[in-house]
């Protein structure tokens, strides 16, 4: 389509990013910085060029069954509006939107708006590096959000009769965005796409390699503890079985060796310095099969020349318990003649006062 001679000289050093047609000879076209409206010959009317700046704080559209309003807010410089044949305002709406979102430094100079969505109060904006999302009764204004492709790291739907959601994970953090079920595919296949041409991947599934954070694997030395290399990971353990386990005798009873504290000096000097070609002496055969008879009632004393505590117990604790009982007595005795003397100085000792 060929720019008219009057849009031509509007234009100045700019550009047309992108045109609209109105119906009939009525464009609407797009710059960087500027939206222009052409009209042309009219039976009431000349053509004409209306200029509206993108520096604008707001845009709120009024829909009306033939014509519909765009507004343009500019804070304290006013509110300026053009109207379009409402068939053609989502068409119109898209490069505005875009020029506007550029010029307040939402999106950069090389980034391109690919789609806008209006659902309600909801306006979606998908550029080629973000998603933008707006809700309420305007189309734009300061109250946003976006979510920058750099920071996705999942996408996902969650499905409803009625409506669903999207959900665009940032950091970790998801977000949900509600859409109409009948347009939440679109929307969805839309991002993803987004997604895949900002990481320059070919599907879903490399995109999610590509954002997984790295994972180290751990050292084989950490997950396989050598406990030949170190035997105190668990501290001591159990002590290890003794290597000369004690001899049983044929009733499985532990067979019972003199022990060192029961010997004097003259049975321990008896049994490192053995007789030696003494007649009495019995053959090595004769001591081991007397250790082992079932006949001896001692265990263990057979050959020493002691004989077993219990033969003479019965003797012994009758002279102790003697000895016990007198040296009671004896005791108390001295008990009772210290009370009597400390009564006797507590006596003397009230008097004196």
């Amino acid at each position: 389509m060929s720019v008219p001679e009057i849009v031509q000289s509007s234009l100045g050093d700019e550009h047309v990013a992108a045109e609209v047609s109105l119906g009939g000879e009525d464009v609407l076209y797009v710059t960087p910085t500027r939206t222009l409206i052409y009209r042309a010959d009219g039976l009431l009317s000349d053509e004409s060029v209306e200029e509206y700046p993108h520096d604008a704080e707001r845009i709120d559209v009024s829909e009306g069954r033939r014509k519909s309003a765009v507004s343009l807010d500019y804070g304290i410089d006013g509110t300026d509006q053009f109207k379009v044949p409402t068939k053609r305002l989502h068409d119109a709406l898209h490069p505005v939107i875009a020029g506007v979102l550029n010029a307040a430094g939402i999106t950069d100079a090389n980034e391109q708006v690919i789609q806008t969505y209006q659902f309600s109060e909801l306006t979606l904006v998908l550029t080629s590096a973000r998603v933008v999302k707006h809700v309420g009764e305007a189309i734009w204004d300061g109250d946003f959000e976006q979510f920058h492709y750099a920071d996705v790291t999942r996408l996902d739907v969650e499905e409803g009769n009625v409506s669903s959601q999207i959900i665009i994970e940032v950091d970790g953090r998801p977000q949900r965005i509600k859409t109409p079920s009948d347009r939440t595919r679109e929307v969805r296949e839309r991002i993803e796409q987004g997604l895949l041409s900002y990481h320059d991947v070919g599907s879903y599934a490399e995109f999610e390699r590509t954002v997984a954070p790295d994972e180290e694997p751990e050292p084989e030395s950490d997950r396989n503890v050598s406990f030949a290399e170190d035997d105190d990971v668990f501290g001591s353990g159990v002590d290890p079985l003794d290597a000369n386990p004690p001899e049983l005798d044929e009733e499985g009873q532990i067979i019972e060796e003199p022990s060192v504290d029961a010997l004097d000096g003259d049975d321990l000097a008896a049994e490192s310095e053995p007789e030696i070609g003494g007649e009495d002496d019995a053959p090595e055969s004769e001591v081991s099969d007397d250790r082992g008879s079932d006949s001896e009632e001692t265990t263990g004393f057979a050959d020493s020349g002691f004989e077993s505590a219990s033969e003479n117990l019965d003797d012994s604790t009758e002279a102790q318990l003697a000895a016990l009982t007198e040296a009671v007595e004896r005791q108390n005795e001295l008990l009772e003649r210290q009370q009597r003397t400390v009564e006797r100085l507590v006596e003397e000792l009230t008097r004196a006062r």
